[in-house]
């Protein structure tokens, strides 16, 4: 089956022959005075590196770990936020959602709708993101296989969206590790539908240090070759210009440098590959 191409902005399309989409951003909105400074960061990437960015950024992370943890602004505040920041950088928007009156409001402001790897299954979900019409982005679950992503497009499809995309981000192997099987890139392309790898949340180690998640940055540049090399569409990751100092995902948070480089790694594998039309 041809992989579709998804549509995301006037400017930005991606899947097919079409230039990797790139989703960068801090995890979640820390302070309007942060998340306007790391949204000329990327910004900043987008116009030195002549690529296609969505800025993300989380109002609300339902999904910690710990009762203790920050979790954002919420949906009201943080869609202002997120609206000011396409204001000042015409930056393109992805946020999550976690409940299905989320998704309308949530849709006004944001190019693409994301839902949590915890909550890929939820049926109601997905289809309230489908029939906004905007673009999806569902995270495959660490208990699915690449195969099992099928039912997700196929609910996307049957609420009359074609714009619903997966986001690969790793597989549980045994407690508080994450693998990312290669394997999944091809096989959900086959489906018809662009892949995005998820380097940022396929370093994590989950609950690994007991009230937070943990993570291993190092494995970040070379899985995302990996990624690359195997057909990825897109990539994800969050960026921040302090990562011990984030509030969300302080381990596998990437610096703006460290960002930049991976870029430009998928880039260079990305035209190696283009040339040898493959």
């Amino acid at each position: 089956m041809t992989t579709r191409v998804i549509e995301i902005s006037r400017e930005i399309r991606f899947g097919g022959d079409n230039p990797p989409l790139f989703i960068a951003g801090p995890c979640v909105i820390e302070s309007r005075e942060h998340l306007l400074r790391m949204a000329g960061i990327v910004a900043g990437l987008r116009d030195e590196l002549k690529i296609n960015v969505v800025f993300k950024s989380s109002f609300d992370k339902a999904n910690r770990t710990s009762i203790e943890s920050f979790r954002g602004p919420g949906l009201e505040k943080g869609l202002e936020l997120l609206r000011e920041v396409r204001e000042k950088t015409g930056l393109p928007l992805i946020s999550d959602i976690h409940e299905p009156q989320q998704a309308a409001p949530a849709a006004a402001v944001l190019d693409i709708l994301q839902i949590p790897a915890f909550l890929c299954r939820q049926t109601d979900l997905v289809a309230a993101a489908a029939r906004t019409g905007k673009a999806v982005s569902v995270k495959k679950g660490q208990f699915l296989s690449p195969e099992e992503a099928k039912n997700i497009l196929d609910k996307g499809r049957e609420a009359g969206n074609e714009r619903v995309f997966i986001t690969e981000r790793g597989s549980s192997f045994g407690y508080q590790n994450l693998v990312v099987d290669m394997r999944s890139f091809p096989i959900i392309r086959g489906f018809g539908a662009p892949v995005v790898y998820d380097i940022t949340h396929s370093m994590q180690k989950p609950g690994g240090e007991g009230k937070q998640t943990g993570g291993t940055p190092e494995f970040a540049r070379p899985l995302a070759r990996a990624a690359a090399a195997a057909g990825a569409d897109g990539f994800f990751m969050e960026v921040h210009d302090n990562p011990p100092a984030a509030l969300s995902d302080r381990t596998t948070q990437l610096r703006p440098e460290a960002a930049r480089a991976i870029i430009e790694d998928i880039l260079a594998i990305r035209q190696t590959l283009s040339g040898r039309g493959d």
